[in-house]
């Protein structure tokens, strides 16, 4: 992991273009195609950040092909299905947030994995014992029904303007061709590669020649490349009903595992009727008003627009702006750590658990729950939850339900075009490499979704919102977020990959631009807390070793270190029609920020819909 950098934006552009670079590699055919990473891009007909410049320059190639933001999201999801495969495919799952210029209204879809049907409560229960999270991770049982293929298509549908085999081309071409390694993709698999190696076909895939992939060399995956034109020719039927369902079911019943490794991979309960019966939802947007804006983000099976909100509630009466940076952090800290308690007690699948969502995003209840917050002590963790229904003045009552675990290697990016029309979507394979298990002869690995779920409640005695159930949706900490301003048009809209830490790092993010006035990449970049509801808080070594910590460990927080913390990407609406997108500086190696016209020569400035030839 590399460390944050100072917040300088000159600094932060200069360090982002180092990292891109790359280590002396030998030179490859892919290396000379691959466009340069750079955190911050401003300029006209649309935008698009991600972790990724590869993933970034597809998304730019359909908006500059006459695509909307929609289309562009998409094949931008592809791509970074090829070169951040243990983030993020087909095998996974996400929440796509989607922002309507015409009708300045904000959607969702819910793409999250489903349980199978024959899932119940007891699913991660061997020998009357919870499974141990190891024992679970890499096997079959892991895997939930695919989300991804399935939000791709409901956000064509709905939305977009192209077909999917059209948004699909560039990331096959890109896993035809290939891609250029990078140190992050080499420490990533060097971190699975015992696991890769229980599987001969992940093995043979991300471990050529049998030894890890070398920086600067080209990673191809003809076999992925297949998988998109057959999808893209087929449409999504051909998982939900076809062929490739059929690999999936079976990949996941009999996982092909190496019997010479050892590795008791459990088998999975996946059927052709889970499949069949998988439905990316349409749904509501949470939404909460924050300094005259407005607020959206992903309702639940998602925990992060609820979590989130109820977050900013809480400090809405708190005049950040004119708060030291202690006083901003130590806010900030408390209200994430009350909302994670909430969280924990009430969000689930709405459609097995009674989860009071507008209850949670009401400014009452955030009333209800700030007046626990003293500027000279600190709550103590776990915090019990509070009552949304029947909210009381600093009340609490009840048993403290611990953050489950969740994988850090999700993906977010965020896409807004020349219509005005914006997207942020964050989707995921779980933990870095998912279940670690890829499908034969399909090039994706599956995800290992189902590790979300709580094994067993942590207190018989309470109901845990979290249990595994038949088709259930495991909650999830996806935070993908719009902000509008109340004439509805977008001000900010951002995202990160990062387990739990999502909601945290979405929320700092939030308050860096909205209340401390920073720039969108100064915001991102600046070093992170995360607190979730846990005896101490995670600090970034940009704070971990300033004098902030001990100023907040005078005041009574708890401190460990924590390498990095998420990776978020962003767009803001700027005057004049222009757009900026932002990425990382540093985590992941840099983020890939890029918009279609930076010098404004009028490519994709039609106000009429026409699109200009801008390639």
């Amino acid at each position: 992991m590399r460390r944050p950098v100072a917040r300088s934006l000159a600094v932060l552009a200069v360090s982002a273009a180092v990292v891109s670079v790359g280590a002396a590699a030998p030179p490859s055919s892919a290396s000379a195609r691959t466009p340069k990473k750079v955190p911050v891009a401003v300029g006209y007909g649309g935008a698009v950040a991600s972790v990724d410049a590869d993933a970034s320059a597809a998304g730019i190639e359909v908006l500059k092909k006459g695509g909307n933001a929609v289309d562009a999201a998409v094949a931008t999801a592809a791509a970074l299905g090829v070169t951040e495969p243990y983030s993020s495919g087909i095998g996974g799952g996400g929440y796509f947030v989607y922002y309507d210029a015409k009708s300045k209204t904000v959607h969702t879809i819910d793409g999250r994995e489903t349980a199978p049907l024959t899932a119940d409560s007891n699913l991660f229960v061997e020998n009357g014992k919870a499974l141990a999270f190891a024992d679970v991770v890499t096997s079959g049982l892991s895997i939930g029904t695919p989300g991804t293929p399935a939000t791709w298509q409901r956000a064509l549908d709905e939305w977009g303007t192209k077909r999917l085999g059209t948004v699909l081309k560039p990331a096959e071409r890109l896993a035809r061709d290939g891609f250029t390694v990078d140190g992050t993709f080499r420490s990533q698999t060097a971190s699975n590669e015992t696991r890769f190696r229980a599987f001969p076909d992940t093995a043979r895939l991300f471990l050529p020649n049998g030894e890890l992939p070398v920086v600067g060399s080209t990673l191809k995956n003809p076999d992925l490349a297949r998988t998109y034109e057959e999808l893209g020719r087929k449409g999504i039927a051909a998982i939900y009903q076809g062929d490739l369902g059929k690999d999936i079911v079976s990949t996941v019943n009999k996982p092909p595992v190496d019997p010479s490794s050892g590795w008791n991979a459990r088998p999975g309960k996946l059927s052709a009727g889970d499949l069949a019966a998988y439905r990316a939802k349409l749904q509501a947007p949470t939404k909460t008003s924050y300094r005259g804006l407005d607020v959206y983000s992903i309702a639940p099976s998602s925990s992060g627009g609820t979590t989130v909100g109820e977050a900013l509630n809480i400090l809405e009466k708190t005049d950040l702006s004119k708060a030291s940076e202690t006083q901003f952090l130590h806010r900030y800290i408390e209200a994430s750590r009350i909302a994670f308690a909430d969280r924990g007690r009430w969000v689930g699948d709405p459609a097995f658990e009674d989860v009071p969502t507008n209850e949670l995003l009401s400014q009452k209840f955030a009333d209800s729950r700030a007046c626990l917050i003293k500027d000279d002590a600190v709550l103590t963790s776990p915090l019990a939850p509070g009552d949304p229904r029947h909210p009381a003045a600093c009340g609490a009552g009840g048993t403290a339900a611990p953050t489950t675990y969740e994988g850090e290697n999700t993906t977010h990016l965020t896409v807004a075009d020349k219509w005005g029309n914006v997207v942020a979507y964050t989707l995921s394979i779980e933990q870095t490499g998912g279940s670690g298990i890829t499908v034969p002869g399909r090039g994706f690995l599956l995800n290992n979704e189902l590790t979300d779920f709580s094994f067993a409640p942590a207190n018989p005695a309470v109901h845990d919102p979290n249990l595994p159930g038949p088709g259930k949706r495991p909650r999830s900490s996806m935070s993908p977020t719009i902000v509008l301003d109340k004439q509805g048009r977008p001000v900010v809209a951002l995202g990160s990959p990062g387990g739990a830490t999502i909601i945290t790092t979405v929320l700092q993010t939030l308050t860096g631009v909205l209340d401390r006035h920073l720039q969108l990449v100064d915001a991102i970049a600046a070093p992170r807390a995360s607190q979730r509801n846990a005896a101490k808080t995670e600090l970034e070594p940009g704070l971990y070793d300033s004098p902030l910590r001990s100023q907040l460990e005078a005041i009574g927080h708890s401190f460990t270190l924590n390498p990095e913390i998420g990776a978020a990407t962003g767009v803001q609406r700027l005057p004049d029609g222009k757009w900026l997108a932002a990425a990382e500086t540093v985590r992941r190696g840099g983020g890939s920020a890029m918009v279609v016209d930076p010098a404004h020569t009028g490519c994709g400035q039609d106000d009429q819909g026409k699109s200009p030839a801008c390639d």
